[in-house]
């Protein structure tokens, strides 16, 4: 197979909504709260849903607002279900995710003639597609791109608010950071990347760029700097790596499998999360036999 300007075009909006997503994910998950970017993901599609049925259109801001309300809906619902039905984070984050993700599934079915959102694009991803553009560049390029350029600088503007509310939520109180403000603000950020990554990879992807990188980034390192490091590296890997693999190395192994000769296609979204789980599996195996190593 030929390499193209197509296929660069899909490596680079991959690795840039993977990275974005990343950001967050790894402070999602130093918090102890990873399962709230999976509940968000899968969130707002609700919220994507009634703000096109209200307003008719498919603007971006329109979308953006959507999702956010359904992101800070899926916090508030997980705090009440936690609360009052007094069981346990993740139950509570199950109960919000599934009953919103499958409000969302029930609207967009019902008004199947108006709304322009399929449920298999939303979960799986179209990045062969959604790379189709008549401009020099991609559009979902450029906003992948704009959106890990505004992660990163929020990283780096909130950097020590957000180090203090993770490590030390004491000090941060004592300085006068609202660790709950900055818990809401990574909602805010998680429900806009997951709305920028609907139209290219599917919710699964950002389920797995959201978690892997940043717990691949938690077994190299205790420290927070080359901890984001880490994860960026590990998400911008995982993407290359993971389209490399389902143009050159998948379609040859479902062909000799099915012993027919033809090719299946394949999800490039998939082998993006299957790469990424090679990674955390290659690391998880690595720290295990170093650790075994220092036994001896």
């Amino acid at each position: 197979m030929i390499w193209t300007d197509y296929d660069t075009w899909i490596v680079v909006t991959a690795a840039a909504i993977a990275m974005a997503c990343a950001l967050p994910g790894l402070f999602l998950f130093l918090n102890r709260d990873s399962m709230m970017g999976d509940a968000i993901s899968h969130g707002i599609l609700p919220g994507l849903a009634i703000a096109f049925l209200i307003s008719g259109t498919r603007d971006s801001w329109v979308m953006l607002f959507g999702a956010v309300c359904a992101g800070l809906l899926t916090m508030l619902i997980t705090s009440l279900v936690r609360r009052y039905g007094q069981v346990e984070s993740g139950a509570s984050l199950g109960v919000a995710f599934c009953f919103l993700f499958a409000l969302g599934l029930v609207l967009i079915r019902t008004a199947a003639d108006t709304v322009e959102l399929d449920p298999d694009t939303v979960l799986y991803g179209a990045i062969e597609t959604s790379v189709m553009d008549a401009g020099p560049v991609p559009s979902i390029t450029i906003l992948s791109l704009a959106m890990l350029v505004m992660n990163a600088v929020l990283t780096v503007v909130f950097y020590k608010e957000l180090r203090l509310a993770i490590f030390d939520p004491a000090m941060a109180s004592a300085l006068g950071f609202n660790a709950e403000r900055i818990r809401q603000g990574l909602v805010v950020v998680t429900s806009v990347t997951t709305v920028v990554a609907f139209q290219s990879v599917g919710s699964i992807l950002v389920i797995a760029m959201l978690v892997v990188p940043a717990a691949v980034a938690s077994m190299l390192t205790p420290r927070l700097g080359p901890m984001l490091v880490y994860a960026l590296l590990t998400a911008a890997i995982s993407a290359v790596g993971g389209y490399l693999a389902s143009i050159y190395l998948v379609p040859p192994l479902s062909a000799a499998l099915i012993g027919n000769g033809k090719p299946l296609a394949t999800s490039a979204a998939g082998s993006i999360v299957v790469a990424a789980g090679a990674i955390f599996a290659a690391v998880l195996i690595a720290q295990a036999v170093y650790r075994r190593a220092l036994r001896h």
